[in-house]
Parts: structure tokens; sequence; C-alpha cells
């Protein structure tokens, strides 16, 4: 069973389409890092997940379930984190996690007490007069208490700073195995520790998805070296990308790497050529992505090798 699943998906804003027939599966245990550039649509599309909007066309599926309908144990087991979520800010740490623990049965004291140590939670003080960081540590202690079988972050690590970022990033390894998360971020060097799965958004569409060992196989940066008569091509094979040379190399990321096959497609461009490879940071396959879909470049560029 997949934790998360849409069909077809799409939300309109008058004429503008969100998210169009986006069809996303998210398997459960799996840790799956949602990229795309501001405006992409992704945090419409887990505002849609989450039944905080409704689709104009589609099907969401959360653990199993019809999203618009979930209520009882599914319900109480899925934990949703967003930069933008409103808190009571008049109450204290100890009235926001009092708040919530009727709501779960599964919660966890001795966790939640773990965790207001481990983040240095003031218990009597107020919501409005803590940091950001400390605020994002409270929802998140609040989240992983009753020990979610699904978790959805939307940006919890945007504008903090480093220490805060590497506290909540450790909380949630030591508590990854237990459960499925998805998370939209920026903060790509953090994701690319511990990511199972990645997808990326642009335009509302899911241009991209898959397990992040074939993303770093798929995606390499490939080089060899060139004699000073060397001519560019007119015409480079489907899926190079970022074609540059200098006196000595030429250099590109290909987005469908295959050793035996890649190689052969180089000696029709360059002749008998070797090759060096290297795999991409998910950082440089968010710049890749980003800049393959620009309007001036085919969005077919970027698909896997034909």
């Amino acid at each position: 069973m997949h934790a998360i699943e849409t069909v077809a998906l799409t939300k309109r804003f008058r004429k503008v389409e969100a998210v169009r027939e986006l069809n996303l599966q998210v398997a459960e245990g799996s840790v799956y890092a949602l990229m795309g550039p501001n405006g992409a649509g992704k945090t419409t599309l887990i505002k849609l997940l989450m039944n905080l909007i409704s689709p104009n066309a589609g099907h969401i599926s959360m653990l199993g379930r019809n999203a618009a309908q979930l209520q009882g144990e599914p319900l109480e087991s899925i934990g949703y984190v967003s930069e933008n979520q409103k808190m009571p800010d008049w109450m204290t740490i100890d009235d926001f996690l009092s708040y919530w623990r009727p709501f779960y049965p599964k919660w966890d004291r001795e966790l939640e007490q773990r965790l207001v140590k481990r983040f240095g939670l003031p218990r009597k003080g107020k919501l409005k007069n803590l940091s950001r960081g400390m605020r994002m540590k409270a929802s998140l202690t609040s989240v992983l208490a009753f020990h979610p079988r699904l978790m959805v972050l939307d940006e919890p690590l945007s504008g903090l700073d480093p220490l805060v970022r590497d506290d909540l990033m450790e909380a949630l390894l030591a508590l990854a195995s237990e459960t499925t998360v998805l998370f939209s971020s920026h903060d790509l060097a953090e994701v690319d520790s511990f990511a199972s799965h990645v997808g990326y958004m642009d335009g509302g569409q899911l241009l991209l998805s898959e397990p992040i060992t074939s993303v770093r196989e798929r995606f390499r940066r490939v080089e060899l070296t060139i004699d000073e008569n060397f001519e560019r091509p007119a015409k480079f094979p489907n899926g190079w990308l970022q074609f540059a040379t200098n006196s000595t190399t030429a250099q590109w990321v290909e987005t469908g790497f295959d050793p035996e096959r890649s190689t052969a497609r180089a000696h029709e461009v360059f002749g008998p050529v070797e090759l060096r490879d290297a795999p991409l940071t998910l950082r440089e396959v968010f710049l890749t992505m980003a800049r393959a879909t620009r309007p001036s470049r085919p969005l077919d560029a970027i698909g896997a090798a034909q």
C-alpha cells in the first residue's frame, strides 16, 4: 500500500492551475523529498493532501483511505507541520502539548518529555514569546509524540539557523524508521542526507518522482578530454544538459546516464573517447531541473534516457 497516492489531481485558482493532473505515489516507510522552485505548486499540493483545500478534479488517498473522508484511527496517524502554520500564541508550551494529547490515543508522554528536553523547550514559556526555531520545535514535538504513521512537513526548516536545523533533522532521523515522511524543503543538503525518494515539481506538474538511488545513477556529470581542434556539435543527444568546454575538457550533465549506452552516444559525437562520470547532489539535480524547465528548454529534455 502507498502511504500517499494521487490520481489526476488538479487545483485551479481562477485561471491558474496550481496543480495539474498530478499523479503521486509515496511508498510506506519512505522519506520522500519534494523539490521545486517557488510557485511550483508544492504548498498547494500539501494543502490538498491534508484536506485544507479541495481539489477541482482527481483523487487523493492517504494511508489507503479517501483523504476527504479521513477520520478516526487513520487521521490520528497523520502528523502535519508547516512553516506557515498558525499557533495559539497565548498558550504556553505545556498548554500547547496538553491540548493535543487527548486527540491522539498513542501519545507517548515519555517521548514528549525527551523531545522537550532535547529541544530545550521552556514549558512555561508562551508561544508568542518564542523564536521561530523554538516554535517549530514545539510543533514538531506535538507531531512526533504520537508516533505518526505518516508525517507531512511543508518547509519546516525554512529560515532557521544551522544549529536549530541540525536539532530538528536529528530528531527526524531518530524516528524516521517508524514512519513515512513527505518533506518539502529548499534545504537540499539536509534532505540529501536522509531522503529515500525524491520528486521535482514545476508549473503544477510532477516532472520527476523516483528513488534517490535511481536519481544518483542516472543524473551524472560527465566529462572527457578533447583536443585543441575540437568543434562544438550543432546538436546534442536528448538528455545532455549544460554542455561546456575549456581548452582540454568537455563536460555536461546527462539525465539518463547508462555506462554502455552513454559511451556509445559520446562516440557518435566525439569519436573514440573515455568518459569520466560522477553523481550529482540533490542541489545540483534541483538546479539542473530548474534550468532545463525554463520556457526556452523542452520539458522532455529532463526525461529518462529514450
